[in-house]
């Protein structure tokens, strides 16, 4: 009696050590989930992180073309801007976005036409408009007329009134045309470059 009533509470007791353990282990991935704040930070970092370098190829191209080949400031500035554009939106895909870029559905099309091998012209032409209506391209085409338009008109207009009418030093009007641009780029690219495929 005392032996047979003991293995049903053997068994029993089984599931009840292993509850809180499965509650504890659920608990941290269901505090990641509902923490976007949190999640919003670790991009803003990564953000931020990738803008950095941009800075440095900016000032790195505006000091080439505006100090070394005597660009007019404001077209130096304006091509300085789109190279660090181009430079930050592939950053951004590969890294402060990039579990978004993974999440999105491949299209089957491209799928089917990977690895092909394209001599004709027809065949190149195909898959030149397949790569134009990739979502990578159309992410790109979207940076560039948010963070692009917002980067290359912000920087332009306060390049213009910094350095045009209060002639301040280039690379310092160019720092702080870049910092009050930032967030504004941040913003956009949060809810609108690399989000809307996933609505």
């Amino acid at each position: 009696m005392t032996a047979a009533s003991a293995i049903p509470r053997a068994r029993g007791a089984d599931p009840q050590p292993d509850h809180p353990e499965g509650a504890n282990r659920s608990a941290p991935e269901t505090e990641l989930n509902k923490s976007p704040a949190r999640s919003k930070l670790v991009r803003w970092c990564k953000f931020n992180f990738v803008g950095g370098i941009g800075i440095g190829v900016q000032f790195s191209v505006l000091f080439l073309l505006k100090t070394v080949l005597h660009f007019d400031y404001l077209l130096a500035t304006a091509i300085a801007v789109e190279v660090a554009v181009v430079h930050n939106f592939v950053w951004h895909e590969q890294f402060t976005w990039a579990d978004r870029v993974r999440e999105l559905p491949r299209r089957g099309s491209e799928a089917k036409t990977r690895g092909r091998v394209r001599t004709s012209f027809a065949g190149l032409t195909r898959a030149a408009t397949q790569k134009l209506h990739s979502p990578g391209c159309a992410r790109f085409l979207r940076f560039h007329l948010a963070n692009g338009a917002v980067s290359i008109l912000g920087n332009l207009a306060l390049m213009k009134v910094l350095v045009g009418q209060g002639h301040m030093n280039y690379l310092a009007a160019n720092g702080i045309a870049i910092a009050l641009c930032s967030v504004a780029n941040f913003l956009v690219s949060e809810e609108w470059v690399f989000q809307s495929e996933l609505r």
